[in-house]
């Protein structure tokens, strides 16, 4: 603890423990049903994103090659979309006895994100056309699809099937995607926009208090009052905010690591994950 004080943490460090945070919520995730994982592994899985996040908006701002960071993101996002796609329509023989399914999509997430900051990058630039093309094309694409798409064609099967592959692969939809979405993008925002603050940890209040007001404030909103029970035991978002306790850690080195761990741990864990699944549900 006195060294972690001293040095803080670097990158990879981070990334590290997202990982383990990680690994934790996909067991609860993916074997819940049998009612033997206890909810903490959830509450501590609170924290992966909120970090991966973090760390994501740092190898953006220096990057040397954001193309090639987007690309590489971007070319695992629409594997693992074509396998959901796949979910949903053909390979309904691997979709477990409960109806269950992964639907896992921080990357597609991360992706229109990226574009986004893109956007905001050329924006500061003065390259105003294009930024403001990346910025508002993201975020006005699902309503498009849905009132120019899916509306019109909603008898269709064959452009609903296509539109459908479309979004899930090389279009991913921020209001459609389960796993983040727009909650993801507004918070990757906030992150980005206030690491040009002098004060650096200001990114990480601004995170903080934004998940306070939304993951407390609008749960208790929609219920009608404030209830302990139901924002620890069910609508529990609210926890990441923890995660800033090691983004304030962060000492701003990349550190040393091997970056293409994560890029294949993170979908080989979850199809691993989802197979052993299938062979417990089988057996209770």
């Amino acid at each position: 603890m006195k060294n972690l004080l001293k040095n803080g943490l670097t990158g990879f460090e981070l990334k590290y423990l997202a990982l383990v945070f990680m690994v934790l919520d996909h067991i609860h995730y993916f074997f819940e049903f049998t009612g033997m994982i206890p909810i903490w592994f959830s509450w501590l899985g609170r924290l992966a994103a909120p970090l991966f996040l973090f760390c994501l908006i740092e190898g953006f701002i220096h990057t040397h090659n954001k193309k090639r960071y987007f690309l590489k993101i971007y070319s695992i996002s629409i594997i693992m979309g074509l396998i959901r796609f796949g979910f949903y329509n053909v390979l309904n023989f691997a979709v477990r006895g409960d109806g269950f399914m992964p639907a896992n999509a921080m990357l597609s997430s991360f992706v229109v994100l990226l574009v986004v900051l893109m956007g905001i990058d050329w924006i500061r630039q003065k390259k105003y056309f294009i930024g403001i093309m990346a910025v508002v094309i993201p975020v006005i694409l699902p309503y498009l699809f849905i009132y120019f798409v899916y509306m019109p064609f909603a008898d269709n099967l064959t452009v609903n099937l296509f539109a459908s592959l479309i979004n899930f692969t090389i279009l991913p939809l921020h209001i459609m995607i389960e796993d983040g979405g727009i909650l993801t993008l507004i918070e990757g925002v906030i992150l980005y926009l206030f690491s040009f603050c002098k004060n650096k940890n200001a990114r990480i209040y601004a995170y903080v208090i934004f998940e306070l007001l939304y993951g407390i404030g609008l749960v208790t909103l929609s219920i009608g009052s404030f209830n302990v029970h139901t924002l620890i035991f069910e609508a529990y978002e609210w926890m990441s905010a923890f995660s800033a306790i090691f983004m304030l850690c962060y000492n701003g080195q990349r550190g040393h690591g091997n970056s293409r761990l994560f890029y294949l741990f993170y979908p080989a864990h979850i199809y691993v994950l989802y197979g052993i699944s299938l062979i417990a549900y089988s057996l209770f």
